[in-house]
């Protein structure tokens, strides 16, 4: 594992562990990260798998599908030929190449992550493939490497859950976002506040559950960044096995968790950015 169990992380060890974390499953087969927590390889039980299959996608590259998502944010994004579309935490490229396949030509798809082996990772996919008009950027979601009002529409799957401050990350989606933009968003949320045992667990917070807002505040910041038409497009619920409360749980810890009925979803929201 790659911090204790049961301390508690600052913004800066947490982009420390993600960074490392997904450094390492770069390397990794799709089948391996789908056996884990979302790729984290703390080596959950596959009940907690919570990527969709992109096989039917146009597009689809399957050397890209590390298996680490929560939706597929282009589904409904209302993508268009000819957009200029910023993927937030692309990996080794699978959402930029199904994005890159319905703007075209003519449009252009850049993708951000801050782990140099998935952008080492992307680029050898992108140049078997032969595109052109796709741009690979090392960068922070909070600090993106990204002009103002550039980009027609923003997609993330699975990544923001990851960031330490979610008001930046949404501010800096509106700051690149032309007027009338938007984007479409797959995370993880939860009803209520996680024990605090599970949201310092750093196998956990690479693998999406233990970085997740409670729902209401997520919704809070998204209305304060300036974004209308907020509309949820999918959700689905997400069950942690016994087997792993158990190891980070004690049993009066597990039952009183069970007793809350917190629920953890995954949810795919999208928004527009006022004119």
């Amino acid at each position: 594992m790659l911090l204790e169990k049961d301390i508690t992380m600052n913004p800066e060890e947490i982009k420390i562990v993600v960074k490392e974390t997904y450094g390492k499953i770069a390397s990794q087969s799709r089948a391996q990260n789908a056996s884990s927590c979302c790729g984290s390889g703390c080596g959950c039980s596959d009940e907690i798998v919570m990527a969709e299959e992109y096989g039917h996608l146009d597009g689809y590259v399957a050397e890209a599908d590390l298996g680490l998502g929560c939706g597929i944010p282009t589904d409904g994004a209302g993508i268009k030929s000819g957009h200029t579309v910023l993927d937030l935490g692309s990996g080794a490229g699978n959402d930029v190449f199904v994005a890159r396949r319905i703007v075209g030509e003519q449009g252009s798809v850049i993708g951000v992550d801050f782990t140099e082996a998935m952008i080492a990772k992307a680029n050898t996919n992108k140049q078997k493939i032969g595109y052109t008009n796709i741009d690979f950027r090392m960068g922070d979601i909070e600090k993106l490497p990204v002009d103002s009002s550039s980009v027609d529409v923003v997609i993330s799957n699975c990544v923001l859950n990851l960031v330490p401050d979610k008001a930046k990350a949404f501010g800096e989606i509106s700051r690149v976002l032309k007027p009338g933009g938007h984007f479409s968003i797959s995370d993880i949320v939860v009803s209520s506040p996680l024990p605090e045992k599970l949201k310092t667990v750093a196998e956990l917070y690479a693998g999406c559950v233990s970085g997740a807002m409670v729902w209401d505040e997520y919704l809070g910041i998204i209305e304060s960044s300036g974004f209308r038409n907020i509309r949820l497009v999918k959700e689905n619920s997400i069950h942690i096995p016994e087997e792993i409360l158990a190891e980070y749980l004690s049993a009066e810890e597990r039952a009183e968790y069970e007793n809350s009925n917190i629920r953890i979803q995954s949810i795919t929201i999208a928004a527009e950015k006022a004119y």
